[in-house]
């Protein structure tokens, strides 16, 4: 098969957390503000959103994000999946992010825009660089419509609301 991707794109299905007619009329709110399926936003999925594990406390030593070479101060958030998988992580959560070199857990780097880590000074030659982060994928309602009943909703029935992970360039 060929692949539009070269990761997997997950889709989402938030409709089964609606619990009141409170909670579909914020979705419907918000729904507009984001005008339907044309703006991304952020989504915690409750099955893989830490660099612990899937969903565990992350621990500044991690993800290795790559060694020292005395000149380089960027260093891209990612995430090891399997053999050789890596996902970017572009919307870190950015008080959980923590920070080691050589595994001793540093303060003097910055958490720039798209998930990277700056530092002030460019890690020596050799030294291990690793994180600790929790994550939000970038979304989008996945339909340009909304099909909501409020009689099927009152009558127990659950909406399908389905997301889409947006892959960004």
């Amino acid at each position: 098969r060929n692949a539009d991707w070269q990761q997997a794109r997950l889709r989402f299905d938030v409709g089964t957390g609606l619990r009141s007619l409170d909670d579909l009329q914020l979705l419907l709110g918000f729904y507009r503000s984001v005008r339907g399926n044309a703006i991304a936003f952020r989504f915690r999925d409750s099955t893989d959103h830490s660099s612990s594990g899937m969903t565990g406390v992350p621990a500044a030593e991690d993800v290795l994000l790559g060694t020292g070479d005395g000149v380089r101060r960027r260093f891209e958030l990612i995430k090891r999946y399997g053999e050789g998988e890596v996902r970017r992580i572009t919307r870190p959560v950015p008080e959980s992010v923590v920070v080691s070199l050589d595994r001793a857990s540093v303060t003097d780097w910055d958490l720039a825009a798209g998930g990277v880590i700056e530092f002030a000074e460019a890690p020596k030659t050799g030294a291990e660089v690793r994180a600790g982060f929790l994550f939000d994928v970038p979304v989008r309602f996945e339909e340009p419509s909304l099909r909501v009943s409020r009689k099927t909703y009152l009558a127990g029935e659950l909406a399908s609301v389905p997301l889409l992970e947006v892959r960004e360039a």
